[in-house]
């Protein structure tokens, strides 16, 4: 297991950099544009009068539409760049990959995984395997990982949804533990790891500009989150839980807690399932996977309103730009592939 952890630290700081700065070749980069006086920089905000807006660029000696730039690109200096959004998925793909891998070796060779009565068998009797125990703590620790980095990484919409789900996570992770519901809970975890990965590496192929292999990851991932969350999590996990166990042990006062976490993160599946099927019909309509619709991360700003997506496009080619920082393509385009 020690071998595992060391791989896996490898490979997030000795190789996942680099590979993110091979990948950043592929990327359009945004353009650094500078004021030459630190005074007039100051004496302007983006919600100033275009009138205001003329007079800088006649003192600046620039036209309109190079002042709005400079500040749209200072304004989204303080949002997270493609590399960052990149390698924050990539350490997600990785772990994700990895613990389902474990997940499906190690409960391939236990009974419960092929039927959930056994979860029941002589509870609260059930041995604590070494396997187990290392399964148990590596979702635990990654988990309370995510609670706290999830105030520093990319914000999302779905902050709070996801705070909850973290919540209701580490609550059911802790709690099975202690009750010593451990057969059960591997299932709970085995079923969630399932399709996460394949969400982390849609990402990384829409971060890499790879539009095929994004779309091709986006079907699968959902195909595999819907038959999971919505199809095997409440008739396979929820009825062992609510019904199997019943009939075996019976209910007791921890019984119903249990249940009731189960049964806010299965509310929380409805709505995820909501925002994916938003973007899957995006995709259909447009030909390809738009965005996340959880991102936060908007690139359109005040200013580009005043001209038309056609001006805008025609001012990105003139410069020899593709449109893919988010600043001088037309809108679905920037969207498409700056946002997710």
């Amino acid at each position: 297991m020690d071998g595992r952890f060391l791989f896996l630290f490898f490979w997030t700081e000795a190789l996942q950099h680099p590979l993110t700065a091979i990948i950043e070749l592929g990327i359009a980069r945004t353009i650094q544009l500078r004021l030459e006086s630190s005074e007039r920089r100051k004496s302007y905000t983006p919600r100033k009068p275009r009138e205001h807006l003329e007079g800088l660029s006649k003192q600046l000696d620039w036209d309109v539409r190079k002042v709005q730039r400079w500040f749209r690109h200072r304004r989204n200096q303080d949002k997270p760049s493609t590399r960052t959004k990149f390698c924050e998925s990539m350490w997600r793909f990785t772990f994700y990959l990895y613990i389902f891998t474990y997940g499906i070796r190690f409960l391939w060779q236990y009974p419960w995984m092929w039927d959930t009565r056994h979860c029941w068998y002589n509870y609260p009797y059930q041995v604590l395997t070494s396997g187990l125990y290392y399964y148990y703590i590596t979702e635990l620790a990654f988990y309370w990982s995510l609670m706290f980095s999830q105030f520093t990484d990319v914000k999302r919409k779905d902050f709070l949804i996801m705070f909850v789900h973290h919540l209701a996570t580490i609550s059911l992770i802790s709690f099975s533990y202690v009750n010593n519901m451990l057969r059960v809970g591997s299932l709970v975890m085995c079923v969630h790891d399932t399709s996460d990965f394949l969400m982390e590496a849609a990402k990384l192929a829409n971060y890499a500009k790879y539009q095929r292999l994004c779309d091709f990851l986006f079907v699968v991932f959902s195909m595999i989150f819907f038959g999971m969350r919505l199809i095997i999590f409440p008739f396979w996990i929820l009825n062992t839980t609510l019904f199997e166990s019943w009939a075996i042990i019976g209910p007791y006062p921890s019984w119903w807690l249990f249940n009731f976490l189960l049964l806010v993160l299965q509310v929380l599946h409805i709505l995820w399932s909501y925002l994916i099927s938003r973007i899957a019909f995006k995709a259909i309509m447009r030909g390809k996977v738009s965005k996340d619709d959880r991102s936060d991360i908007e690139s359109s700003s005040e200013e580009e309103t005043e001209t038309s997506p056609k001006e805008r496009l025609k001012t990105a080619s003139s410069r020899g730009e593709n449109g893919t920082n988010g600043h001088f393509g037309s809108k679905p385009w920037s969207q498409n592939h700056n946002n997710w």
